[in-house]
């Protein structure tokens, strides 16, 4: 691992235990095992680091959960989409960089504006707009019934960032949540699928 990528890891991990005005750059350097002033050789102060954090976290959820830009293929069946989804869902539960991300944008989303902005994009505003598109293009196959497609992404994800917040709160329950979701889940696929 290069420094860089150490430090963005140590910065990562403090910021979820501390928040972001919780460490400053000398107790990352610290943390990473470097003298301070060589942070510095790789980000002009804390913020660029923050910066980097945040731009890292999206492209990777991005890549490997999904985006409004990039829904991957519109699955072509009521099993598929159930398969599809709670592929993305255990991924955000269990990949220890989202865990730590979504710590840390729910600690710091009443103390900074952009991290309030990045919270909403990522749990409310982006994932619905994407399963809006999917379910829209499910529509268009035939196999979600008519209708507004970004009301029936609020039903469907609503209740699996919920569970999400418990599980983060209270992982003895993650199992309980994840059994609840996708039970959630097979309902809404009942409701609204043929």
């Amino acid at each position: 691992m290069s420094t860089k990528e150490k430090i963005l890891e140590v910065a990562l991990t403090l910021f979820a235990e501390r928040g972001y005005d919780g460490i400053g750059v000398d107790g990352i350097a610290e943390c990473a095992g470097i003298k301070g002033p060589s942070v510095y050789k790789h980000f002009k102060g804390k913020e660029d680091i923050l910066n980097a954090l945040i731009e890292r976290a999206e492209n990777y959820y991005d890549e490997f959960f999904g985006s409004e830009e990039h829904i991957g293929n519109i699955p072509k069946s009521k099993d598929e989409f159930i398969s599809v989804t709670l592929e993305r869902i255990s991924f955000t539960m269990n990949d220890p960089m989202i865990k730590k991300i979504r710590k840390f944008l729910v600690q710091e989303q009443f103390r900074n504006e952009r991290i309030s902005e990045v919270t909403t994009r990522h749990q409310i505003d982006g994932i619905q707009r994407m399963y809006a598109k999917i379910i829209k293009g499910m529509m268009d196959a035939g196999i979600v019934i008519k209708d507004d497609p970004m009301l029936l992404a609020v039903e469907l994800t609503a209740p699996a960032v919920l569970q999400i917040a418990r599980s983060d709160r209270q992982p003895q329950y993650e199992k309980e949540c994840m059994e609840y979701i996708e039970k959630h889940l097979r309902h809404f696929c009942k409701i609204y699928m043929r």
